[in-house]
């Protein structure tokens, strides 16, 4: 129900349609990164991963919000998506013109990271589990992906053997998350949650924009919403 509303919103608003396939997932599910069936029932006190984007004029969107089927964040929940959002600012703030497309990645990995050991999902330093890759168990996508005609745009991401670097008028996802399985080695509290934050960033001459910067992605901000859509 919660995908046909937002596609019916989405044609609504004037767009063709959904730009891609919508992913809404709630609770456990939305550990799955591309979970399409969105037949889950959700139930209070589990989070929704709702990620969802329309085509307009021959352009795509592609943005992900997390929040709470009830009206706020329990403990464990906030703590992640804290992280989650602090890493989406770093890698914001890394999406400027000359800087290199992986380090967008780099940026939202090292904040992730440095989150998952203060949760107790990951044990060493930071250069140890960035070395060991062993955040991927929690983190295994990349942070960003070209933006434009079709939601994975064409464009290289290497030019020889180097990063390629970011120019004016590309458009580019910062969408970092954090997947926790349900496991017998990981603190109760945190398993089956899922969060994904994603906004779309134009690089400018100066710097970049953040195109969908009207969604509401702070954690006070989703609960306000969220409390005045259950009241």
């Amino acid at each position: 129900w919660v995908a046909a509303r937002v596609e019916f919103l989405l044609r609504q608003s004037g767009c063709s349609g959904p730009a891609y396939g919508t992913i809404a997932a709630g609770g456990r599910a939305a550990t799955i990164l591309h979970y399409v069936r969105n037949d889950r029932k959700l139930q209070d006190g589990e989070l929704l991963l709702l990620d969802a984007g329309g085509e307009f004029g021959g352009y795509a969107a592609d943005v992900t919000r997390t929040m709470p089927v009830g009206r706020t964040f329990s403990a464990a929940q906030a703590q992640l998506y804290d992280t989650v959002v602090a890493a989406q600012q770093a890698a914001i703030d890394a999406a400027v013109p000359e800087a290199a497309h992986e380090r967008v990645h780099q940026a939202a990995v090292e904040v992730l990271v440095d989150g998952m050991i203060d949760a107790g999902l990951l044990e060493g330093s930071r250069a140890e589990c960035i070395e060991k890759e062993s955040f991927k168990r929690f983190y295994m996508h990349g942070t960003s992906h070209w933006l434009g005609m079709d939601v994975h745009d064409a464009g290289d991401y290497r030019r020889g053997d180097s990063s390629r670097p970011l120019e004016p008028g590309m458009v580019l996802t910062v969408e970092p998350g954090i997947y926790v399985p349900v496991a017998d080695d990981i603190p109760e509290r945190f398993r089956g949650i899922g969060i994904r934050v994603e906004d779309d960033v134009l690089i400018t001459p100066s710097g970049h924009e953040v195109l969908s910067e009207g969604l509401p992605k702070q954690r006070d901000e989703i609960e306000r919403v969220r409390g005045r859509a259950l009241s």
